[in-house]
Parts: C-alpha cells; structure tokens; sequence
C-alpha cells in the first residue's frame, strides 16, 4: 500500500513547508511501510530522522529528558516557563509540530491527546500527524480519517490550527 495522506480541512491545499516534511515521509515509505515492518514510532522516527532534518525540523533523538523537544504552552513570571508539551518534531519557525504515532495511536486515543497539545502550542499552526496504516488488522488512517473528517465538516468545535496532516505510513 502507498503512504497516503489528507490536510484536514479540506478547504484548501497544502502549503510547501508542509509537503516538504509530507515528502520525507514518502521518500521512506519503503522502509517504513506498516503493511509490512511493525515498527515503534521511535523507530519510524529514526527513519525518517535525516531527511526532516535536512528541511530544518528537529527531531527528538531519545526518551532521555535532555533529548526531548519541549514546546512551551504557559509562562509565568519573568517569562518563565510553566508548562510545555514534548514532540517528537518541530520546524525551525516552530508553525509545524509533528507526531509520529504506532500502536496507541486510534486505540488508546493518542491522536486526541496530539491534537490537543498542538493546539495549545502558541506558535502552531500546522500538527502533522503520522501513524500507521494497519495496526493488528484495522486501519487506524482511515478510523482516525473519519474521526477528522467529522470534527471538521461538523464545525461545532474550532481549532486555533490551520490544519492537521493526517499521514498513513
């Protein structure tokens, strides 16, 4: 299967920032496809580490609290910061967040929570959202797809983003 791929909403195309960082995801679908590698985010990530690198993301390198990419979401006194979030890439203009998901990302909700931190990041206004195209015999793309889709053609909640990239490896 090709990795496949939708900016939500679907009112206008993807900008070229966006289809760089879409482009890194393609360029290694052959080493990622999850049809056929069962690979963990991080390990995806891994793979795709070099080439969003090269258009400017950074790009967690571990789970170690020096190597994590930490967004702030609330400041105090002396601009100090509060609260962040941890992603796994961020553009060096800091619009684009990234995620890469596995497993957890339809069954336990893991898409919700990614979603959310993005939309609490103040500089955001793109989250790229990667996850897998099968995982233990569903499609998680497609369910998180529909979930998506409905959110926005509802219109009963507004995001502060200008877009989510749902991208199925």
């Amino acid at each position: 299967m090709k990795l496949r791929y939708q900016l939500f909403p679907r009112s206008f195309g993807i900008t070229d920032q966006v289809r760089e960082a879409i482009l890194c995801f393609e360029k290694n679908h052959i080493l990622i496809d999850s049809h056929k590698f069962n690979y963990s985010s991080n390990e995806v990530l891994e793979i795709v580490r070099l080439d969003l690198e090269s258009i400017r993301f950074t790009i967690e390198k571990s789970k170690s609290k020096d190597d994590k990419i930490r967004v702030p979401v609330l400041f105090g006194l002396n601009s100090k910061i509060d609260k962040f979030f941890d992603a796994d890439g961020i553009s060096e203009d800091l619009k684009i967040v990234l995620e890469v998901e596995a497993g957890r990302a339809y069954r336990n909700n893991q898409f919700l929570k990614d979603v959310f931190q993005a939309c609490m990041m103040p500089s955001v206004e793109y989250l790229i959202l990667a996850v897998r195209n099968t995982y233990a015999g569903t499609d998680d793309f497609e369910s998180i797809f529909a979930f998506l889709e409905t959110l926005y053609i509802n219109g009963r909640l507004q995001l502060p983003l200008k877009g989510i990239v749902l991208i199925g490896y």
